[in-house]
């Protein structure tokens, strides 16, 4: 009779180490879970740095082809300035020769 009586406890003490053990595993699974999410979401972060980096080179590169543009620009224009301050100088050469053959 004592092993019938030793026989609940037993199913009992398993059934509770049991119900033990399942509910560590449904807390292990949701850690994992949280850390797989969690994960995700970096990867998500990481592409979108990623996106926003070409995006940004794309604007460098454009930056830095319109700055090249805008020297060349400027070089000419600095040629045309001086081409301007010789033909003014020349003009008041001829407006002084004018005033001497006027006199």
């Amino acid at each position: 009779m004592a092993s019938a009586d030793s026989q609940p406890r037993f199913g009992q003490s398993v059934k509770g180490l049991l119900s033990d053990k399942v509910a560590s595993c449904s807390g292990d699974v949701m850690a994992l879970t949280r850390q797989v999410l969690k994960g995700s979401r970096s990867q998500e972060l990481l592409g979108q740095a990623a996106r926003n980096m070409v995006i940004q080179e794309d604007a460098i590169l454009h930056s830095e082809d319109s700055l090249r543009k805008m020297s060349i620009i400027t070089t000419h224009l600095q040629y045309q300035q001086e081409a301007i301050q010789k033909n003014v100088e020349h003009s008041k050469n001829l407006q002084d020769q004018l005033r001497h053959l006027l006199k």
